[in-house]
């Protein structure tokens, strides 16, 4: 069973750059999809990016393309979300989840996914 643990969220004004790990436990999460969500305040959760179990393929939202990007470390059973470019807009719980289907479909599968970290605060001040 994958366990995820999320770290790396705090305050950052706009502009600046944060880095969020995703830390795994169980063998299996290196053959599996990875990504991150996000839930800001009275909102639902959304999609941020993922990443193919060999880190070859990666998928971004429109709102954070370019500037964010996902990554993994299969040796250190770990996922990354670098943000840079941080906007007032981007302050939200960050979630990682980790699962056995295409990354591709990441996205679609939110309501499906049932391997999810704890979630991690990022705030960003203007």
């Amino acid at each position: 069973q994958v366990q995820l643990v999320e770290s790396g969220g705090g305050l950052v004004q706009a502009g600046g750059s944060l880095r969020l790990s995703c830390a795994a436990s169980g063998r299996a999460f290196s053959t599996y999809a990875a990504g991150w969500f996000r839930q800001a305040p009275g909102k639902e959760r959304e999609f941020v990016a993922s990443i193919t179990w060999n880190g070859d393929n990666t998928f971004y939202s429109r709102s954070v393309k370019g500037r964010f990007t996902i990554s993994r470390d299969n040796a250190k059973n770990t996922a990354y979300l670098q943000m840079n470019g941080v906007k007032p807009e981007d302050t939200a719980v960050y979630y990682c989840t980790a699962d056995p289907a295409a990354a591709s479909t990441i996205e679609a599968l939110r309501d499906s996914l049932d391997i999810w970290g704890q979630g991690t605060l990022v705030t960003v001040s203007a």
